[in-house]
């Protein structure tokens, strides 16, 4: 009996052992893509920093033209929600908050009176929504580990088709921002209408400034061009980001996993101590009572 418990419990800690060596794997893997994904985050900050700038000079040189591009709408009667997570899982709360944030976001939206549209980026967010009933019209399966900005456009193509048709009032973006290894958060934001540059904003771009500046085309023309492009560098930008945050909190999770593994071989391999302890005592309990027959048998022979 105690021998085959023995066996067991071998045989559950190679198990363990072969599991170890999985999630060691990924997180050395989800480590080195997290170094990556920080990298690109930097790489892209100049170019939507300067986006941002543009967009302030602009909108000082014709606030009138702004108007129609920048800002919250009043009322939103039709909004457009782009959920962006993980294609795969093993990634800690990742996805499961996103999605949280999502559902709460649309029942934000509704209650409102606003009919709402989906754009789903990631497959666990396909499958999510499907599961709990709620419309997917469009998905972006593939490509959540490591975005193009290709793929970006394309995001990008989607959202901002109803807003120009004027079809939809306002573009929600839910994902999750990451702003260092320490620290990630889910966010609701608005995509278009742009965020209407602040008054500190303006004020910076335009201080010290002399005489005007000249826009060819003018600035309402020029809005309209860089409309789009803001919109696909925010869109890539929560990409990248969502990108790095996926793969430190896969990081966090297999090392947990990691962990708990080491733990557990540790405690099954007491058990199996134990129960090679109990097999030898029962053994040579065995051999005394053995004995001890053969000798009572000899004397009263």
């Amino acid at each position: 009996m105690a021998g085959g418990k023995e066996r067991e419990l071998r045989r559950r800690i190679r198990s363990v052992r072969s599991t170890r060596k999985i999630t060691k794997a990924m997180e050395l893997i989800a480590a080195s893509q997290i170094a990556r994904a920080q990298a690109r985050i930097a790489a892209n900050r100049p170019y939507r920093e300067g986006m941002a700038r543009i967009i302030v000079e602009a909108a000082a040189g014709d606030p009138n033209a702004a108007a129609k591009l920048l800002g919250t709408p009043e009322q939103v009667r039709r909004a457009l929600l782009v959920v962006i997570v993980g294609d795969r899982g093993l990634s800690g709360p990742y996805n499961s908050s996103v999605l949280r944030a999502a559902e709460h976001e649309l029942a934000r939206l509704r209650a409102e009176g606003a009919e709402t549209t989906v754009v789903a980026v990631g497959k666990k967010a396909i499958s999510y929504l499907a599961f709990r009933g709620i419309e997917v019209a469009h998905s972006f399966p593939g490509f959540s580990d490591r975005p193009t900005y290709a793929d970006a456009r394309e995001v990008a193509a989607v959202a901002g088709a109803g807003f120009a048709a004027e079809t939809i009032d306002q573009v929600v973006l839910v994902s999750k921002r990451f702003r260092s290894s320490a620290s990630q958060a889910v966010e609701a934001r608005q995509l278009l209408p742009l965020p209407a540059p602040d008054e500190a904003a303006l004020a910076e771009e335009t201080r010290g400034a002399e005489g005007y500046t000249e826009f060819e085309p003018d600035a309402e023309q020029l809005l309209e061009v860089l409309a789009p492009a803001a919109l696909e560098s925010e869109v890539f930008t929560a990409l990248l980001e969502g990108a790095a945050a996926f793969h430190t909190l896969q990081q966090r999770a297999m090392a947990a996993a990691t962990e708990n593994a080491d733990e557990l071989v540790r405690l099954l391999t007491r058990e199996v101590n134990r129960a090679r302890q109990d097999a030898i005592t029962t053994e040579i309990m065995e051999i005394v009572g053995g004995a001890e027959a053969l000798r009572t048998e000899k004397e009263h022979a």
